[in-house]
């Protein structure tokens, strides 16, 4: 009986734990729903109403692409979707800039579009049914006849664009306020400064230092301007609703494209040397040799276009299945849907911690290979100053 109240306490203190266990579950489980289960669900019911206006149909809707509505969050668009009620879509409508030589500039409201479902100004919104992918073409007077004759320059604030702009404006304010405290002489840091100062000596210390010798504070603004830009953005596209900025393959490409630069302008005469005329290098060897080490001038940046983007698109796709796994088996059986709920939610919770950890670490491996690369393309100073050294 002395065992009674030991135990009753240790039951407690087990239902205290997994109070805010279930409060992640729910609060994830609802974030996600909103964001990844409105579509669904308004899919089958507006095919549902599809058939009902056409009879006898209606009770057999149309079963879910996974693989549609998988790709629809993935790829960019010219609007931030945020639910379907009723058959109708509520959205935050994004600025349409285009541009045509015969037409010239026309800016208006994506809400004009009405969804793809009308034509404004002479132009009008396909959606790909197949893959999601949005383009704005010009129309003729019917509203529907694609005009050929005229070539659209699409300079919209698609998704993408507008929350880069926006993270960069939170990282660029963020930033300030912590310049600020600068001033003045040092100070003990405080607030968000405690959490950057950190980061920065990381990056100077472990990143630029080992990779770059004594050149590394040329190149901290721009390491360390392309850790935060990438860190900002993965987290930024982690909350539900949001664009995967990183995960597009266009902002990838700038950046590797960016790096390049900055590695061919750090390059210098030793180090096409070894490039065109290998050291100690048979000739016949060097025939194979010099394309495939001119060739890794290029792999090198795109691999890092490829790595940052993979991985950003691998985890959200993650997410966006185990969400859909839901809806997939309610398709087959409303119970089994329920049942697999609680499953679902766990691993996208956990899969989501995990990406909170893998925004940081893409971020650190982009700008720790650039510093890599960078020290290569200057391997003959090394060299030079370590030999002055020892005179």
């Amino acid at each position: 009986m002395a065992a009674a109240p030991y135990f009753c306490r240790q039951i407690q203190t087990f239902s205290m734990v997994k109070r805010p266990i279930k409060l992640i579950y729910i609060v994830a489980f609802s974030c996600f729903l909103a964001t990844f289960g409105s579509p669904i669900l308004a899919q089958d019911h507006g095919n549902a109403a599809e058939h009902n206006a056409h009879g006898e149909h209606a009770a057999t809707p149309k079963k879910m692409d996974p693989g549609k509505v998988l790709m629809e969050h993935i790829l960019d668009n010219h609007e931030y979707h945020i639910a379907d009620y009723n058959g109708h879509a509520i959205s935050l409508p994004l600025p349409i800039i285009l541009y045509s030589s015969q037409r010239g500039f026309a800016v208006f409201s994506s809400k004009n579009f009405e969804h793809g479902h009308a034509a404004y100004k002479g132009y009008r919104l396909i959606k790909d049914e197949v893959n999601g992918h949005e383009t704005i073409v010009a129309v003729q007077d019917d509203g529907v006849t694609i005009d050929e004759h005229v070539k659209v320059l699409d300079l919209s604030l698609t998704r993408n664009v507008t929350q880069m702009l926006l993270a960069l404006t939170l990282l660029v304010v963020l930033m300030i306020n912590v310049a600020k405290k600068y001033r003045g002489g040092l100070k003990a840091p405080s607030g968000f400064q405690n959490a950057v100062e950190p980061v920065i000596t990381f990056v100077r210390d472990e990143v630029a230092k080992p990779n770059l010798g004594h050149k590394y504070q040329k190149y901290m603004p721009y390491l360390l301007t392309v850790f935060f830009f990438i860190l900002i953005n993965n987290l930024v596209g982690l909350i539900p609703g949001s664009a995967n900025v990183t995960g597009n393959i266009a902002v990838t490409l700038v950046l590797g494209v960016i790096s390049l630069k900055v590695i061919l302008f750090s390059t210098n005469k030793h180090f096409w040397g070894h490039i065109f005329n290998p050291p100690n290098v048979p000739l016949l060897v060097k025939f194979i040799l010099v394309p495939v080490e001119f060739l890794g001038i290029f792999i090198k940046p795109i691999a890092l276009i490829i790595r940052l983007f993979a991985n950003m698109v691998a985890g959200h796709m993650i997410i966006v299945c185990l969400i859909l796994m839901i809806f997939i088996f309610a398709q087959l059986a409303p119970a089994a849907g329920i049942g697999f709920s609680p499953v679902s939610i766990a691993f996208t919770v956990f899969i989501y911690c995990i990406e909170l950890l893998v925004a940081f670490i893409q971020a650190f491996i982009f700008t720790n290979l650039t510093a890599v690369f960078i020290g290569l393309s200057m391997e003959g100073d090394h060299g030079h100053e370590e030999a002055a050294t020892h005179h």
